[in-house]
């Protein structure tokens, strides 16, 4: 399980021009889901995700705050290309679980989150009929975490870029 992690200051989905998800300030999980994945890793993706201190405290020291110390909001978006391996020049997502397992198992994610947290602090869609044609993010002084979760361990990196 591969998940990008963005603090935002807003974030929104559109499918087919119509906005069917958003958030305020919080975080946007871009998630994808491996063939590998099991219970073991959705749940130590969550810990993560509620957990990771990506905001500041009420005295301005950074990674302080969490998104459940913040009481802010989670928008998560299911994201198979997560999962690509470059073959020469040619994208392969083998390792992406097959649509109809990885729908259940998203679901099974999102429950998870949302029995974690406050269920209403958290949003996402399971499936969506048609193709995501936009994801807008009004980042809050740009920050990105990878945060990858297997049977062989664990990779965590995040990246800031100050504006």
């Amino acid at each position: 399980m591969k998940a990008i992690i963005q603090r935002v200051a807003r974030a929104s989905v559109t499918v087919g021009g119509e906005q069917i998800s958003s958030i305020g300030q919080g975080i946007c999980v871009l998630l994808g889901i491996s063939v590998e994945d099991t219970q073991k890793e959705l749940e130590h993706m969550v810990r993560k995700i509620l957990n990771l201190r990506v905001f500041e405290d009420e005295s301005g020291k950074h990674w302080s705050k969490s998104v459940m110390d913040k009481q802010y909001e989670v928008l998560c978006v299911s994201q198979f290309t997560l999962q690509c391996i470059l073959k020469g020049n040619k994208p392969d997502y083998h390792m992406a679980m097959p649509t109809d397992q990885a729908e259940s198992f998203y679901n099974s994610f999102l429950e998870h989150l949302r029995k974690s947290y406050k269920p209403e602090l958290i949003k996402g869609k399971a499936k969506l009929k048609s193709w995501i044609n936009g994801k807008s993010f009004l980042q809050h002084n740009p920050i990105h975490v990878y945060s990858e979760v297997s049977p062989k361990g664990f990779n965590e990196s995040y990246s800031e870029v100050n504006m």
